[in-house]
């Protein structure tokens, strides 16, 4: 069975009803901070509360705009506050229609609302003709027994149907059977009275983890034994007693095995301390096999009394988790002052396991079939470790459905958009949830943005060897060059070295750092200034870059003197003026009316990219508004439409730059 939709509200910010889908397996509610995330969760959470202990509250819970009016019919008209629909699956559908003598078919859901007054109403159809025929077909019933079960609509005519022929002995005994199942509903439809009853037995419900339920570093057991009692003699009252913290070491214990009256008991300090500590290390263990930041941690368990410390600490046994750090050789500090994030994983796999069995604080047993609501999980952990907590977050998805928020485009899967549902607050209309990612705001939608960048990102350097250059310009020129050098019988880049563009000189420094963490193979080619290039030169000595694969447009320029810087060159100066002049030419052809550059036009100078630009300023020609001229523009008119060949010089310079740089890489 899976909850499928959830149609939320009035509740809290959220004024209006909405109607969300819910994935299968996980689904990721993103938005801004205070949009209104918590609110859904909070209100799945109250409507079927694993535990138990939470209930809707109209002062609490109702939109307070509306809250006057709404108190005035609360009680003869109590709104609906959630509505849940679940889905059975094919399992669950064939047991029930051998069970019950129904039909159901593939796909079958149910709602169930849940209404301010903590009532429910049930919406489930089940159609009673199948069960009527399978009784019509029972062995032993007259004739007119089987004509008058044949002539009900429903289980109910059924029976007034008998009560009004002459029965057999078989037809009574058929009869008060019938009549005893019917006396057991009292809704019209007996049979969507049993099906629920088979349903409501396997309802998911819901737990709910935030912040709030980290393991403390220290509690008092003496303390605890106390509100632990007082729970169970006031269960009405329990949250009271038993706050997350406590929650959180009962569940603890529970996992150990030991109860909290055994530390004023008979059972030895070795005893119980060992099962704790065996606890703790399988625990940690579990969080090791996701945590992958530090994986030298290991929670520690001490109990102890300490009379010289503050009330309650100084009365009975205190229960002490620390954290050792063996990288540290073996340092511990107290738990709640260790990585924020360790501590929130570590805690959640207390919660989750202990949980799972289902005990409140007086200890009544619970159900155990989950939809896990996790608000903001991971947001301490490093970038990269929460991508590990994805990693968990599937594995959970595996047994139970999850419903997580978050803000980080690191808790978000770029290839499962689908699963994602915006929340937005908008001004007098409150908050908002939606699967519509086009029309959202753009601040809503930044972490989507961000994973799907990152994504592109991993992406774009999948390559092992990577050629890092300084433009698009760059890319297209290279492109289309190697394939004429191939064309030539030259050889041509290496097919498995992918070309980037680092959005200029100034970038490269930090592409190098951040791939090259990676463990990725990176060359660099660059425009030639006329003297060396300081930040190139420290990452050499860094030793970030290997020498050998740095190069400039001027170690090709001259095929006599191949590796030796000469004079300023970019990329554009390993090709012919004239090729270059006719692409220019072609490009910009309606700014020059009719007058193309020619490179008797030139100025003298080192780099034709400059010359041409000082040639249209001295015969005061604008091709662009900003002056100069787009240099990506004519490199894409090349790469979209080379020339059939180059010239003998210009293949000799690609050549040797393409065997340069596959043999750096």
């Amino acid at each position: 069975m899976n909850l499928i939709s959830a149609k939320v509200g009035p509740f809290r910010s959220i004024n209006a009803a909405q109607d969300v889908d819910i994935d299968r397996d996980v689904t990721v509610l993103v938005g801004m901070n205070e949009a209104g995330k918590t609110v859904f969760l909070k209100a799945l959470h109250k409507a079927q509360d694993a535990l138990g202990r939470e209930k809707f509250n109209p002062t609490d819970d109702y939109p307070r705009k509306d809250y006057t009016s709404y108190m005035r019919r609360h009680a003869e008209k109590p709104e609906t506050a959630v509505a849940l629909t679940y889905q059975l699956d094919q399992e669950e559908i064939d047991e029930i229609n051998t069970d019950l003598n129904t039909a159901i078919k593939p796909g079958f859901t149910f709602s169930i609302s849940y209404l301010y007054n903590n009532s429910k109403t049930i919406s489930i159809n089940v159609d009673e003709a199948p069960v009527i025929a399978a009784l019509a077909s029972t062995s032993g019933l007259s004739s007119d027994a089987v004509a008058a079960i044949k002539k009900a609509l429903t289980l109910r005519d059924a029976l007034d149907q008998l009560n009004g022929i002459d029965r057999n002995d078989a037809d009574d005994a058929f009869l008060a059977d019938l009549k005893a199942q019917v006396e057991k509903s009292d809704w019209a439809n007996v049979v969507q009275y049993e099906v629920w009853g088979h349903l409501s037995s396997k309802l998911p419900k819901f737990l709910y983890f935030s912040d709030y339920d980290l393991l403390p570093g220290k509690l008092n057991l003496k303390d605890l034994a106390t509100r632990v009692a007082n729970a169970k003699a006031d269960s009405n009252n329990a949250s009271k007693q038993i706050q997350p913290k406590h929650q959180a070491v009962l569940a603890l214990l529970r996992m150990a095995d030991v109860d909290i009256g055994d530390f004023s008991g008979s059972t030895g300090y070795e005893e119980l301390k060992a099962k704790v500590e065996a606890v703790s290390i399988s625990l940690t263990d579990q969080v090791l096999e996701f945590w992958k930041q530090n994986e030298d941690l290991e929670v520690e368990v001490d109990i102890r009394p300490d009379a010289t410390d503050e009330a309650p600490f100084n009365d009975g046994p205190n229960l002490y988790l620390r954290i050792k750090n063996r990288r540290h050789r073996g340092v511990t500090t107290p738990f709640d002052q260790r990585s924020r994030g360790f501590i929130w994983f570590f805690s959640f796999l207390v919660w989750f396991d202990s949980v799972q069995q289902q005990l409140d604080p007086s200890g009544a047993a619970k159900h155990n079939q989950l939809v896990l609501l996790l608000d903001e999980p991971g947001l301490a952990l490093h970038a990269l470790a929460q991508a590990d907590f994805l990693r968990y977050i599937d594995a959970l998805a595996e047994d139970h459905q999850v419903i997580y928020t978050t803000h980080s485009p690191f808790m978000v899967h770029s290839d499962r958009l689908h699963q994602v549902r915006v929340v937005e607050d908008k001004a007098t209309i409150g908050t908002v949830i939606s699967d519509n990612l086009s029309g959202s705001d753009a601040r809503t939608i930044f972490p989507l943005q961000a994973a799907l960048g990152w994504n592109l990102a991993q992406n774009l350097f999948i390559a092992k060897r990577n050629l890092l250059v300084e433009g698009p310009s760059e890319l297209a020129y290279l492109q289309a060059a190697s394939a004429l050098v191939e064309a030539s019988g030259g050889k041509g880049l290496p097919e498995d070295v992918t070309i980037v563009p680092v959005g200029g000189l100034n970038n490269v420094a930090t592409f190098v750092s951040l791939l090259g963490a990676n463990g990725l193979d990176l060359a660099v080619l660059h425009d030639y200034s006329g003297k060396p290039e300081q930040k190139l030169d420290g990452l050499i000595q860094q030793k970030l870059l290997a020498k050998k694969s740095v190069f400039n447009a001027s170690q090709f320029r001259d095929p006599a003197s191949i590796g030796q810087d000469s004079v300023p060159s970019d990329i554009e100066d390993l090709f012919n003026p004239v090729l270059y002049l006719g692409y220019f030419n072609k490009v910009y052809a309606k700014a020059l009316n009719g007058t193309p550059i020619l490179e008797s036009d030139l100025p003298a100078g080192d780099r034709i990219v400059y010359r041409i630009e000082r040639a249209l300023e001295t015969k005061k020609i604008n091709v662009r508004p900003s002056g100069g001229f787009n240099h990506y523009a004519v490199a894409a008119a090349f790469s979209t439409s080379p020339p059939e060949q180059l010239d003998s010089d210009t293949l000799a310079r690609f050549n040797a730059l393409f065997e340069a740089i596959g043999s750096a890489l």
